[in-house]
């Protein structure tokens, strides 16, 4: 069994991470700092012997031997991530550095969550991993779109200049249990608002897509792209290539939840994305991988999970 550190592993998709590690197995080392995650998501692994949770801010150094690094420590939505975009980017590029010196020295592979951000607006669809890309360098999203792209030149430069064993995946929305209540997410939001019978809040006309990956899904994409030989470095793409303008999902939300939330329109943010759908043609052909859980089967997970959460809060 291995010895494994995840960085950022309380947050919403290092806890199953690490809960799907400790199962295997594995000796597993949680870091976070608890910013933006919950100690709770992974409270239920504490009494296992072979999980270990260590609060700490991945921007400093962290000495220890490991076979292998999963690095997820940084806020992922522009609720949190906005509100000191200063540490965003010290989180992102930092967190690389410390991590990428602790592969270095130990010979660990290391993993990158990287993010589908790094296309920006794109301009090429659906977005395949050769597209460079549409972000702006200088708007109020580009502490995490500009970190993540500069994490994964550190985490190439290190394994061109030294050798380093790296793993780079671009993750894509992705939606499931423990995610924040009050992460600003179309997902998240559009449960609670309609658990709560509240308005439903849409930005611009509904018409903009995304592609909704369940956390499962995902997790296994980390899984087979870590197991690879070093031949496969990535980047490789992890999402689900399946399409839905935002107009659709809240309209599935109010049927799943028999709602009685309306929808109403606000204008559209600074930057945000038009269209976004990942091309996991590379995943396939890589990993043997793609996406099984149709977007009903996860809501219906993550809408109990949202309910359980808020009855246990009334």
């Amino acid at each position: 069994m291995k010895k494994i550190l995840v960085t950022g592993g309380s947050g919403f998709l290092g806890s199953h991470l690490c809960e799907n590690l400790v199962s295997q197995g594995h000796d597993v080392l949680c870091l976070d700092n608890l910013y933006t995650s919950d100690k709770r998501n992974v409270e239920h692994l504490l009494e296992c012997r072979n999980f270990e949770f260590v609060r700490h801010d991945i921007t400093l150094p962290y000495y220890g031997e490991f076979d292998e690094i999963f690095n997820l420590a940084c806020p992922a939505s522009p609720v949190h991530y906005q509100r000191d975009p200063v540490q965003t980017t010290k989180t992102s590029i930092h967190g690389a550095i410390n991590v990428l010196g602790i592969a270095k020295r130990t010979g660990a592979k290391v993993f990158q969550a990287s993010t589908s951000e790094v296309y920006g607006d794109p301009e090429v669809h659906p977005q395949q991993e050769s597209y460079w890309g549409n972000v702006n360098p200088i708007g109020i999203r580009s502490c995490y779109d500009e970190g993540k792209r500069c994490a994964e030149t550190l985490f190439f430069d290190y394994h061109r200049q030294h050798q380093t064993r790296i793993k780079v995946a671009r993750i894509f929305n992705t939606y499931g249990p423990r995610m924040h209540p009050n992460d600003g997410r179309v997902v998240s939001n559009f449960i609670i608002q309609a658990l709560k019978g509240e308005d439903i809040t849409i930005y611009g006309d509904g018409s903009q897509t995304r592609s909704f990956c369940y956390v499962d899904d995902l997790i296994s994409g980390f899984l087979k792209l870590m197991a690879t030989d070093d031949g496969v470095i990535g980047p490789i793409n992890l999402g689900n290539p399946t399409e839905f303008t935002i107009k659709e999902l809240a309209k599935s939300i109010i049927d799943l939840t028999n709602s009685t939330s309306r929808l109403i329109s606000l204008p559209l943010p600074s930057d945000d994305p038009k269209q976004r759908q990942p091309n996991i043609s590379l995943a396939r052909e890589k990993l043997n991988w793609s996406p099984e859980v149709k977007l009903t089967e996860g809501l219906i997970k993550t809408i109990d999970y949202f309910d359980t959460l808020l009855k246990s809060k009334s």
